[in-house]
């Protein structure tokens, strides 16, 4: 690695590094904390949203859209929403099935709701009695036989918490703060000190070693409610917690939702929580299913940027998780017992991006993970490191064919790739890689407006958290990168401020300077997430994005442009 980039990097990590809290005392910890070693190692967690919300399957009068957000979305009124605890009586749940499955699937631990936003508890809870042992016909404490199988199984266990919303209890708050139900309006500061802190109290007491608690949407959190729900971490030395606490905490980990970040968190520890169709909990109506494929290489991805993948299942009123959730999680272990090796225990990618597919690594060792397997068999791989030896996964006999140049190798492939979804490319080389530079970060970047307080440069400063946004009122922009010499790119990462459920679409063209024209490479419309592109490479100097937005102003996070291979 060239001493300008590596100093670059540096800059990145310190400019990505909380350096404050809003409540003292307490910071994410670091990556190379030693109690994070075994999230870091284990990359592939199973989130688990489960709850009275499972009764009505995701119906509520004439609507079949609804998940776990039913209460809030349909205004149900809590006396008549607490119903359908008299109706729970999941006869078929069997937690030694469900950590069977996670393991099944290659997952290395678990996270399940205790309590969501309806605050229906899914524990025996002394602090209250809307909880599945004392309100439904089950009477099992769900959560002690999860911990117990987890336990027999050797698997970590987590609990989510809705620490702030609570549409039940009286004071909860709500998102929106619009009420539906004059019952429940009341006190937050009481809602938190009866019912969150002492429920947080038991399930922290009562299950054993708690490896994670993922906390949830925090509305209206104060620095006195926060600390209040901190402090009762303080026994518990190891526990890893999210960023989502509220009043600025922060927290070990980064959870981007719904989407795979396009340059990841450097210098953080990060989690992408996502679903395997279109809801948390369980909807009968939703078959929009991700594949075995599209959920194995989002997986490959975000390892591959230094990230977890905690993949969610919506179990039924039953208690049991959906056949098409079961098939693909297997599938996806089937995988992964053959090419484990290549994720679990990995660092993420040296390569700032591969058109093929992606990258991971141990020490001495990358582990090419080949989306697209080139149809001249001719992997090219933008290394100027010796390569020692290269060969697949699959069969360790046979070195590939290694033809090296100043900044690159190229690696002779098989006909055929050895499988259909990722063929895994085991390269061992000298030394620490040495790669050129993103060919955007650093380089002179102009927008044809600029709202206060924000900056171009904040585009290709390495940075994913500060920002560039236009003028307030405008709704198009244009952002302008001139590299200061001509260079060949094929790929482009654009990494926007909101949220999928945001309602915000950006609409994108760009374009390379040729000669004194403007050429179009391509025109496309993101979620408010951002993407990642490949197109037809072109040698140029400058080029330029132009960005719509009919919600808010123009935004952008980062711009990257990157090498053709």
């Amino acid at each position: 690695m060239s001493k300008k980039f590596l100093l670059f990097c540096l800059i990145a990590f310190l400019a990505t590094v909380s350096v404050a809290q809003n409540v003292k005392g307490l910071s994410p910890s670091k990556q190379s904390d030693p109690r994070m070693q075994w999230w870091k190692d284990a990359k592939f967690g199973m989130f688990i949203h489960w709850g009275i919300y499972s009764v009505p399957a995701g119906k509520w009068g004439d609507k079949t859209n609804y998940g776990e957000w039913i209460m809030h979305q349909a205004k149900i009124p809590r006396s008549e929403y607490s119903a359908l605890a008299k109706q729970f009586n999941p006869i078929q749940f069997n937690a030694e099935d469900w950590v069977k499955l996670a393991k099944d699937a290659g997952q290395k631990y678990i996270v399940i709701t205790s309590k969501h936003h309806d605050g229906f508890a899914m524990f025996g809870s002394k602090a209250d009695p809307y909880n599945i042992v004392d309100a439904t016909p089950f009477k099992r404490d769900i959560l002690k036989e999860l911990a117990d199988a987890c336990r027999k199984q050797g698997m970590k266990l987590g609990f989510y918490y809705s620490q702030a919303q609570d549409w039940y209890h009286p004071g909860g708050a709500v998102s929106g703060n619009v009420e539906w139900d004059p019952t429940h309006v009341a006190d937050m500061n009481t809602y938190v000190d009866q019912i969150a802190v002492p429920q947080v109290k038991e399930i922290l007491a009562n299950y054993g070693d708690v490896a994670v608690l993922w906390w949830d949407t925090p509305t209206n959190m104060t620095p006195e409610m926060t600390r209040k729900l901190a402090d009762l971490l303080k026994p518990y030395p190891n526990i890893i917690t999210n960023n989502r606490l509220g009043a600025g905490m922060g927290g070990d980990l980064e959870t981007p939702e719904q989407f795979v970040p396009a340059t990841g968190f450097p210098g953080r520890n990060w989690e992408v929580c996502m679903t395997m169709n279109g809801h948390w909990g369980y909807n009968a109506w939703d078959d929009r299913w991700k594949s075995t494929t599209d959920l194995l290489q989002k997986l490959i991805d975000i390892v591959s940027k230094g990230g977890n993948f905690l993949l969610n299942v919506g179990p039924n009123a039953y208690g049991v998780v959906p056949e098409v959730c079961q098939q693909n999680l297997r599938e996806m272990g089937e995988w992964l017992a053959q090419n484990g090796e290549a994720i679990y225990g990995t660092t993420g990618s040296p390569f700032p991006y591969l058109s093929w597919g992606r990258a991971t690594r141990k020490g001495q060792t990358l582990y090419l993970h080949v989306f697209d397997w080139p149809k001249d068999r001719r992997l090219v791989v933008p290394l100027s490191n010796k390569i020692i030896k290269a060969y697949l996964l699959a069969d360790a006999k046979t070195n590939l064919k290694i033809t090296a140049s100043k900044d690159k190798s190229i690696l002779q492939l098989p006909p055929y790739a050895p499988d259909k979804v990722a063929s895994v490319i085991v390269l061992e080389f000298a030394g620490e890689p040495i790669i050129l530079p993103i060919p955007s970060q650093g380089a002179k970047v102009v927008a044809s407006t600029t709202g206060e307080g924000s900056s171009a440069y904040a585009t290709n400063d390495g940075d994913p958290k500060s920002k560039w946004q236009a003028a307030k009122g405008e709704k198009s922009a244009t952002v302008e990168i001139d590299l200061g010499k001509p260079i060949s790119i094929q790929s482009i990462s654009l990494v926007e401020p909101w949220h999928p459920w945001s309602g915000i679409r950006q609409s994108h063209e760009l374009q390379y300077l040729e000669g004194t024209k403007w050429s179009t490479l391509f025109k496309t419309e993101t979620d408010g997430t951002g993407l990642t592109k490949n197109f037809p490479s072109v040698t140029a100097q400058k080029f330029r994005l132009l960005i719509q937005n009919e919600k808010e102003a123009p935004a952008l996070l980062e711009m990257l442009l990157f090498r053709a291979d």
